[in-house]
């Protein structure tokens, strides 16, 4: 939980920045697809409620990612708001007592810290109306998935019928709730639907790796593979403004080793990435 607090400062911090567009490349890979995948293995066959509190727990998590650019395009007041009620989201769940002098806030249970949100970012939406009170409904959305699965799933749906950037955040969150439970056909057509965009907001690479991911459960092992190829080696392959190989993104390293892992003698068609250092030879 440390680590979420810590990543939410940053993204804050960078709120102060110049605007510039926002690409959102590996913390969606990484913290929802690559956790949801662990700690599905770890608590496999320990029952859904189970699982299902920590995908939406996982889910919650990412919302730091794109509350720097939300907050940006808000005002003070409204910044301040926002932020607050993303700071509760990502309270730590601990019966433990804090250290003295501590001024941290934290829940017993996530589904009391997901209602404490909730009630937070309503308030938001309340006062502020307009394109805040959409995104401050998005994180309600995602919230309600440890409070009230059932309703958090039927809002994401309604939300993600737009084209707007909310929209497609909802849409993807929406796809890694379908495919948490087991229904991959759902989550292919959201996945698919994301990657048709010219611009999906999450970065094609993230959406084309969870795509691969459902086609694996689905049974369809050389569309995974063609899919997860393809992010790899066009990573190995991508040159910076100077010509020079670029390192691979967590996203690509993860691609590469699906491909080795289930056709190794593809695999070996990728070429090696070895990025020049910045120190020289």
């Amino acid at each position: 939980m440390a680590r979420k607090q810590r990543r939410f400062e940053q993204l804050a911090a960078a709120a102060t920045k110049p605007t510039e567009k926002i690409s959102y490349q590996d913390p969606f890979q990484q913290q929802v697809n690559k956790k949801l995948e662990d700690v599905g293995q770890k608590f496999e066959g320990k029952g859904k409620a189970i699982l299902y509190g920590i995908a939406a727990a996982v889910l919650v998590l990412i919302i730091g990612v794109v509350a720097y650019s939300y907050m940006k395009r808000s005002s003070g007041a409204a910044q301040a708001a926002l932020g607050k009620a993303i700071e509760t989201s990502q309270a730590r769940v601990t019966d433990q007592p804090l250290p003295a002098g501590s001024t941290d806030r934290t829940f017993k249970t996530e589904k009391e810290r997901a209602d404490a949100a909730i009630a937070e970012f309503q308030a938001v939406a309340d006062k502020f109306g307009g394109s805040v009170a959409d995104k401050a409904k998005y994180f309600i959305a995602v919230n309600r998935l440890m409070s009230d699965r059932t309703a958090g799933i039927g809002e994401l749906e309604a939300m993600s019928k737009g084209s707007s950037e909310t929209a497609k955040l909802a849409k993807f969150a929406l796809a890694q709730t379908k495919a948490d439970d087991g229904k991959y056909d759902e989550a292919v057509a959201l996945y698919q639907e994301l990657a048709a965009m010219p611009d999906p907001i999450v970065a094609k690479d993230t959406i084309n790796f969870a795509l691969a991911k459902a086609y694996e459960k689905q049974g369809k092992k050389q569309e995974a593979i063609d899919l997860y190829f393809a992010i790899a080696k066009a990573a190995a392959e991508a040159k910076d403004a100077d010509g020079k190989a670029m390192p691979l993104t967590e996203t690509a390293r993860d691609a590469k080793d699906k491909v080795t892992q289930l056709a190794p003698d593809k695999a070996k068609e990728i070429p090696e990435s070895t990025p020049e250092s910045p120190f020289g030879n």
